[in-house]
């Protein structure tokens, strides 16, 4: 079947993306110059084009490490390019007509993962649900979250931010609404939606899946000596050094032996890579923030009954139930208490479908049915037992739930305090 191009005109030029039966995807759309040489470690730069853009073939993903989940999760295969700062959009029409937005920030320890990969594939949320649905990159990994004093901070979070701008000038373009925006995304993703609340943030409706947001983020001191020992593990001499360096001697000073001790010592199970405290694009009292922020958009939140379980080193019994509690599970159901007490809607969901024995429902296993995506987690061990009846019917629950959040309605249950679970 051929497939049809669709073309879009935009302040800066004509995109051509690609019709797939009935939604329109336009792939690796820049949303930022591509940080190398003097933009690397630095912060984002709106990208410049002119012309005709082919978006038709998908972009690569950020440098990175095979992720840590792949003996629950399994792996996925792409491009890598630092020059990654763009986005993909799937879109039911082209028209004048103006549709709800849901903005995808993936997770993967702030190390692994990519808006451009077929996990997160957002042709069956745009369908079933008359939405946009816009799924950016951004930096991973010491490229995204170096902390060096001195220097711009946070650089990841920047360019989600920066995407999230470029979806609020150009999104009805493409048929989105700028005026309705949701913000969705799970682990890492869901933890920077965190952040960006904390912030001066362009939306007001998120969607938070299995956050963090116990482990709590690097304060400035343990985030500068992290910088230093990785830096000294590329052979960096100085920063203007680093920015010199193949993008490889990063990926491979993060395993080194003195980087990989000194976040042992730490004893927080924080991330290698996460944001930092730094008091500019983080406040200093982030908990204040971070408390304040809960007013500032509506929320669908929750958490898996398992997250522990899909971690190396981790199985499932009491002890994993109760770090899983601490790290994933009470500050969702604080958040959504203090949305709720700040007057925002706030709904609570668990996901405790487990198909095998050993992952349980574990960290990641809600994403095959929130995407529709079963098809490309087929060697995923975490759903290495699942029926397809079962697996049909997750799909309708989560999708119909997620879609009618993002529309501006309820999740099709009650608000907090009452706890959904999908099992």
């Amino acid at each position: 079947m051929m497939e049809e191009r669709v073309t879009v005109s935009s302040k800066q030029g004509t995109l051509v993306g690609v019709r797939q039966q009935t939604v329109t995807r336009f792939s690796a759309i820049p949303f930022g110059q591509a940080p190398v040489g003097a933009l690397r470690f630095k912060a984002p730069v709106p990208a410049e084009w002119s012309g005709t853009l082919d978006c038709t073939k998908r972009g690569p993903v950020a440098p990175q490490l095979p992720s840590r989940l792949a003996r629950a999760v399994g792996d996925f295969e792409a491009e890598q390019s630092e020059d990654c700062l763009h986005l993909t959009v799937w879109t039911p029409a082209v028209g004048p007509k103006l549709r709800p937005v849901v903005v995808w920030l993936h997770g993967g320890a702030w190390q692994s993962g990519g808006g451009a990969i077929d996990w997160y594939c957002g042709a069956s949320l745009a369908e079933k649900g008359d939405v946009v649905v816009v799924a950016p990159n951004y930096r991973l990994g010491a490229l995204g979250w170096l902390y060096v004093p001195g220097q711009v901070a946070n650089l990841g979070l920047l360019d989600q931010e920066a995407a999230i701008d470029w979806i609020v000038e150009n999104i009805e373009d493409f048929g989105g609404d700028p005026d309705q925006i949701t913000v969705m995304g799970q682990s890492a993703g869901a933890s920077s939606i965190a952040c960006l609340l904390a912030r001066q943030p362009k939306f007001k409706r998120a969607i938070i899946q299995s956050a963090s947001l116990g482990r709590g983020f690097w304060p400035a001191a343990q985030g500068a000596l992290l910088g230093e020992l990785l830096l000294e593990a590329a052979g960096a001499t100085s920063l203007e050094h680093a920015r010199r360096l193949p993008y490889d001697a990063f990926l491979v000073a993060q395993q080194a032996a003195p980087v990989v001790q000194a976040l042992n010592a730490e004893k927080t199970g924080r991330a290698l890579f996460c944001p930092v405290v730094d008091g500019e694009i983080l406040p200093l009292d982030l908990d204040a923030a971070l408390h304040n922020a809960t007013g500032k958009a509506d929320v669908l939140i929750g958490y898996t009954l398992n997250e522990m379980a899909a971690f190396p080193g981790w199985e499932i019994n009491e002890a994993s139930q109760c770090v899983g509690d601490e790290v994933f599970g009470a500050r969702s159901r604080q958040w959504a208490a203090d949305a709720s007490a700040k007057g925002r809607n706030a709904w609570l969901y668990r996901f405790d479908y487990a198909p095998t024995k050993q992952f349980g429902a574990c960290h990641c296993i809600e994403l095959p049915f929130v995407f529709d995506a079963l098809p490309t987690y087929d060697q995923a061990p975490m759903l290495a037992s699942a029926k397809k009846e079962d697996l049909a019917v997750l799909t309708a629950q989560l999708q119909g739930a997620w879609i009618a959040f993002i529309r501006g309605g309820s999740p099709l249950w009650q608000g907090y305090p009452h706890l959904k679970i999908f099992e």
